[in-house]
């Protein structure tokens, strides 16, 4: 499995481009005075389906064969990812199998659905849905799309920080957050191609530490998962975006999820903008670590805003408590 190369990352920009437009980046006043730094949001919750995801779909969908698409395409998913495979079977005429655990977000699965994806749960978490995933996949041939260990996947959701790059010239640390870690290798990826003095920071829920602790160790490592954060609610970091982290990412950052939430009502305060838990992971791990920004020019991720109601009210309660 050969992690995808800066030229694979431009050709699917040309791929995603007439799909899903350009998202944001733009600078914010309020975040920039409380972090003491010239901060920038890269929107990707601005894309169809609120999350960053959507390119990675697109970019493997249009590579998979006719064969494959013919099969069905299989992945398990807690939202977002399940989303993007399934737009990108619809675009790309082939049927979707998105299994999730139960208990998942109920926007994400009603869009799952409104895209025309067969719904399947199973488990108590994520990585027991992927193990049945994974099951099925081989007993009915479908074609199996890990969620991060796609060269394809890490390209077309690499397109996202060839953007901040593009447009915020002499960009000093990107913060992205991790969860199963193909946006935060694809990130890595593009940006030490570029400019290798970029500082690279990704940050994970201490209720989910699976990849931080993949990371530190050099290995796979399972940890405990109750985090809120769906997006970023994996058990064990995964060996291709694992590999490409252990190479290129220079800092990682974990907060907890009253942190996470306390970001989420920063960024509707200070930026207007409305994240989910992993949408504003990045923030928070800004927020816990002031000093790998200040006095820098910074661009920091929000990766999606498919949150619920009660999930935004208990963030502003927080927010409000700890403002």
């Amino acid at each position: 499995m050969q992690a995808p190369t800066l030229r694979d990352v431009y050709s699917a920009k040309k791929t995603i481009a007439p799909y899903l437009s350009r998202t944001p980046l733009q600078h914010s006043p309020g975040l920039s005075s409380k972090l003491g730094a010239e901060v920038y949001l890269k929107h990707d919750e601005h894309l169809p389906l609120g999350a960053f995801k959507a390119r990675g779909g697109i970019n493997l969908l249009a590579h998979l064969s006719q064969e494959e698409r013919d099969r069905g395409v299989i992945t398990a998913s807690t939202g977002n990812h399940g989303q993007s495979i399934s737009q990108a079977c619809r675009i790309f005429g082939a049927r979707a199998f998105i299994v999730l655990p139960q208990g998942a977000n109920p926007l994400k699965v009603a869009a799952l659905r409104s895209l025309g994806a067969e719904v399947i749960f199973h488990g108590d978490n994520f990585d027991e849905a992927r193990a049945h995933c994974e099951r099925l996949a081989l007993e009915e041939a479908y074609r199996y799309v890990h969620p991060a260990n796609e060269p394809l996947l890490i390209a077309g959701v690499a397109t996202q920080t060839l953007e901040v790059i593009e447009d915020l010239p002499g960009v000093e640390v990107i913060f992205m957050p991790l969860g199963g870690g193909s946006s935060a290798a694809g990130a890595c990826l593009v940006a030490k191609a570029i400019d290798p003095d970029i500082q690279m920071v990704a940050v994970q829920s201490e209720e989910a530490q699976g990849g931080y602790l993949t990371w530190q160790q050099g290995s796979a490592v399972e940890a405990p998962m109750t985090t809120f954060a769906e997006g970023l609610a994996t058990k064990v970091g995964y060996q291709l975006p694992q590999t490409i982290l252990r190479r290129y990412l220079d800092d990682f950052v974990l907060v907890s999820d009253d942190e996470i939430r306390y970001a989420i009502g920063a960024l509707i305060e200070e930026a207007h903008t409305l994240a989910e838990g992993a949408g504003a992971a990045a923030l928070a791990g800004a927020l816990r670590r002031p000093d790998l920004v200040r006095g820098k020019k910074v661009s920091i991720t929000v990766s999606g805003a498919n949150t619920t109601l009660p999930q935004l009210l208990e963030a502003v309660k927080v927010y409000q408590n700890g403002s």
